[in-house]
Formats: C-alpha cells, structure tokens, sequence
C-alpha cells in the first residue's frame, strides 16, 4: 500500500509540474495600454475623448463628405479589421472607424457593464465629438447589431445600413470559438485575465476564417496582444454574460433605410440563415452572399466584398 501510495504521490507531483509548466509558459498579464500604441495606433489613429474615454480612432479620406461611412468591428476586434475597406473607401469617402468599449485600444466601459443596449448611445456621442450629423453604418457580427440598434434609436442620423454577418436573431451556430467558449465559464474566465495561450487566440481566428489558411502570425499577434490589453478579459466575460440573442430580433422589421447585407457562406458562428432572415425582415434589402468566406468576410478578402460596399454607397452625396 505505502508503494502504491508513493506512486499516487510522485504521478500528482509530475502532474502539478506540467500544469505549473504549462501555466509559466502561458502566463500572460494585463498589458498598459501606453506599451500597445506603438505597433497598434501609429497614424492615423489618434483617440478623442467620449465618454470620459480615450478613443482610439481614425477618420479618414475627404472631410467635406457629408455622409461618412463608419464602421463597426465585431466582438474581440478592433478597427484594424476593416484595413482592407478602408483603403479603398477612403480614396472617395470619408471613413470613421474606431475600437468600441471593451475592445482594442479604448479599452473597457468604466461600470463594466456591456449591454448591447448601451453601444448605440455610445455611437452617437463618437459622432457627436467628429461633428457628423449623418452616416452611413456598417458593422460586422456585434458591431452590425450595434450598427441596426443604432439606425433604430436615430433614424434621422443614418442614411443607410451595412450588415456583415451582424448578429440579432437567437444563436443557432455550427462552431463557436474556443476564445468565446473559455470566457463564459465562471471559474476559467478568471484565470484567462492572467493566463493565455496565444494558441487559443489563433484557434479562434482560424475558426471565424472560411479558408483558414489566410491567418498569418501577424494576424494572430493583432488579436492576440489587444486582448491582453489592460481590462479587455474582464471585459469581453462581462461583454457575454450580459449579451442577450436575439433579444431585439422583433425589431428589425421595423427598419425602413436601404440595407445592404453581406455573408459568408462559411459562417460557422452565424450561418448564412441569418442573412437570409435579416434579408426577409428588411424590406428593399439587398443580400449578397460569398461562398468560400467566413464570419469575418471583410477581413478575410477585403477586395472581393468591399465592391458591393462602393456601389452600394457611390460617391459623396
């Protein structure tokens, strides 16, 4: 019994030296915002302050278009995602993207509340502090639920809508990534405010991408290293546990602006049902579909879905 009783002893203590390992090598503190701006918020960004926060933005293209497009990342995004859109839409109009609260380099709402509820209010006040009385909204999976609930609560100040693979009906996905999953859990979302494997992160990535091979290391470290941003864990938990599906899913119908909806065929987080019900719901709506991309299509090939955007916007009004 004692031997039996040795080896019980010595298999825990390889046991708690492989998990002590495993826990060194993936220790993974809150980061200053100050040590993140160098690589993440060279120009154009700057942050202005809403809110009683500094937001980190960049306002883009000619200043005298009187409808500017503004765009709106997802959740665990930030404003780099629309890069590629940017680009091009800028050379004719002016583009206004920013990290909303909870994400990037803004980091997280003062009260960490996160009901969906309050990001159209925070919108507006961007707008406010720019001076824009009226835009265009694109916004992808959370930010295109912000971007319809924002259209809902000023319709006078949004002339028309962008959905890409925008969230507002209940969840029904085929794959949620393991990032999400780990931040709903009580016990693990505490530990992941210190600890995380940069291989989550790209387990994550990879499965919002329809051809996953189009995620780069570089990609990775953007994800990566603005989560680790100081307050961003507790806040993407807080972001989820306060997140309600398909709460305000009767609405839409009540949206009466021209819509222009884009989804990937290989949405595995919101499959392409949803763009066809948001579709069905909007009326005049126009729905376009890319088969070979994923839940974040405007990241994954900005140059094959941004030519819907410029025909569907045009030139300054």
């Amino acid at each position: 019994m004692s031997r039996a009783l040795r080896w019980v002893g010595v298999a825990l203590l390889l046991l708690l030296v492989l998990v002590g390992g495993a826990v060194a090598l993936s220790w993974a503190p809150d980061r200053p915002v100050e040590s993140l701006k160098a690589r993440w918020a060279p120009p154009p960004s700057v942050f202005v302050p809403v809110a009683g926060m500094q937001v980190h933005l960049r306002d883009e293209g000619p200043r005298d278009d009187p409808l500017p497009i503004v765009l709106l990342h997802g959740t665990s995004a930030s404003l780099h995602t629309w890069d590629g859109w940017a680009a091009e839409l800028s050379k004719t109009r002016r583009v206004i993207r920013f990290d909303q609260p909870g994400f990037g380099l803004t980091g997280p709402f003062a009260d960490g509340h996160y009901a969906t509820g309050r990001y159209p209010g925070f919108v507006l006040a961007v707008l406010d502090a720019l001076g824009v009385q009226r835009a265009v909204l694109a916004g992808n999976s959370f930010g295109g639920e912000v971007a319809w609930q924002t259209a809902l609560a000023a319709p006078g100040r949004i002339d028309r809508l962008v959905l890409v693979d925008a969230a507002g009906y209940p969840l029904n996905p085929q794959s949620v990534p393991i990032g999400f999953r780990l931040a709903r859990l009580p016990l693990l979302n505490r530990l992941f405010e210190s600890v995380l494997p940069r291989g989550v992160i790209e387990a994550s990535v990879r499965n919002v991408y329809g051809e996953p091979a189009r995620v780069t290391p570089e990609l990775v470290d953007r994800y990566y290293e603005l989560t680790l941003r100081e307050g961003n864990r507790a806040a993407l938990a807080g972001r989820l546990r306060a997140w309600l599906p398909g709460a305000e899913a009767a609405r839409i119908r009540e949206l009466k602006l021209p819509t222009l909806i884009l989804w990937g065929g290989r949405d595995r987080l919101l499959p392409p049902a949803d763009g066809a019900s948001f579709h069905a719901d909007i009326a005049g709506s126009e729905l376009v579909l890319f088969d070979a991309l994923g839940h974040v299509p405007h990241e994954e090939d900005p140059a094959a879905t941004v030519a819907s955007v410029s025909k569907f916007v045009g030139d300054r009004h």
